[in-house]
């Protein structure tokens, strides 16, 4: 039923999340200016679980992001702390304002915790990126995901295969095959990202570089692992530019990880538009991530992922991504192999995505179905 207007509490926290919500803010201003009777007024929760000016602030300048309504300031942690403050100070936040629904974005800790905040307050979730499954229950992502996807009431599905996750988990109503709104993201970026000059500033030569990116506990708290992914950008030869996670660097130091041969530069995080940029020149990209997996795709660059297994299957089967785990010879062998069979496609939306979500939600008026189960 349409109502005058719905108020949305929407939570985010890590640097994916702010790539993802800057085309839904869009969105909901352009629906906004056309729609007298069933305006969204949202609520912009910022969490705090990416701090740092080059993971957080930078976001919000290049992709004109508003302000955050609230800024909670959790900071790091482990996983428990992190979700459990999280959870804490974003019950305060919907017990004051009263949103008529929480929106979460992604796998990161701010996801789960404003999900399970919401759902035991009775106030329906959306979850865009729903339905994604690594199925390795050793990610905390995957943990993430698989908790928030069940306790929400509309889920954006980016993929088939993820509505399709979602059925084989008994969920069926309110799930929607919507596109990814990174796609968005990353369209409407293009053309600015393109007059960076990150390549002139790190002397790189369009399709003579490697880009590489390592963040996951799995690799950054495991000394073999990021010790033998290392050992490979070394051995490669290859120019290598290594935009390096805090907790990359700060897991280098504790572990006493031998670094990089001088042909790997270890550079600070970037903002999004120069590292659209220099990823969009890229020969290959080098990575734990699961979003760079799919904008690797989407730009048409080679990926070898340095994990066993990925959420994004659609990069495997159209030839786009390999996985190496984080095996030095596997790595190699992935970065000498020339692509041959790769196809390009639309696999993740046409970068309408955002459009799409708002106008459900706008149609719900901020209520989800009736609760499932």
């Amino acid at each position: 039923m349409s109502i005058a207007s719905s108020r949305l509490a929407i939570v985010v926290g890590a640097r994916p999340n702010f790539i993802k919500i800057a085309p839904i803010m869009l969105a909901i201003r352009e629906h906004n200016a056309r729609s007298a009777n069933r305006r969204i007024e949202p609520l912009l929760i910022h969490t705090g679980q990416h701090y740092d000016f080059q993971m957080s602030q930078v976001f919000f300048q290049e992709l004109a992001i508003p302000e955050p309504d609230i800024h909670l300031a959790i900071g790091s942690g482990t996983h428990g702390e992190q979700t459990g403050r999280c959870m804490i100070e974003i019950e305060k936040v919907l017990t004051g304002r009263k949103p008529d629904m929480v929106m979460v974005l992604g796998d990161v800790n701010s996801t789960l915790a404003a999900a399970l905040a919401a759902a035991k307050m009775q106030i329906p979730v959306a979850h865009v990126e729903a339905g994604l499954r690594s199925f390795d229950r050793t990610m905390p992502e995957e943990i993430n995901r698989v908790l928030t996807d069940h306790v929400s009431e509309l889920l954006f599905c980016p993929t088939k295969t993820a509505v399709e996750n979602l059925r084989r988990e008994g969920v069926a109503n309110g799930v929607y095959l919507t596109g990814d709104v990174m796609v968005d993201a990353l369209m409407s970026c293009r053309e600015a990202a393109e007059r960076s000059n990150i390549l002139e500033r790190l002397g790189l030569v369009n399709g003579q570089y490697v880009v590489a990116t390592v963040h996951r506990a799995g690799n950054t708290d495991d000394k073999r692992n990021l010790q033998s992914i290392l050992d490979a950008l070394s051995a490669s030869h290859e120019r290598v530019v290594f935009p390096i996670h805090p907790r990359t660097r700060q897991a280098m130091t504790r572990m006493a990880v031998e670094p990089p041969a001088e042909n790997v530069s270890l550079v600070e995080p970037l903002g999004y538009l120069d590292f659209l940029k220099l990823v969009s020149h890229a020969r290959k990209i080098l990575t734990d991530s699961g979003g760079l997996q799919k904008e690797a795709y989407i730009l048409g660059v080679p990926c070898v992922t340095l994990r066993e297994n990925t959420e994004w299957l659609e990069t495997l089967e159209l030839g786009w991504n390999t996985l190496v785990g984080s095996d030095e010879g596997r790595i190699l062998a992935a970065l000498r192999d020339p692509v041959t069979t790769a196809q390009s496609g639309a696999a993740y939306g046409d970068g309408k995505s955002s459009v799409v979500i708002v106008e459900i939600l706008a149609e719900y008026g901020c209520h989800a179905p009736p609760r499932r189960g």
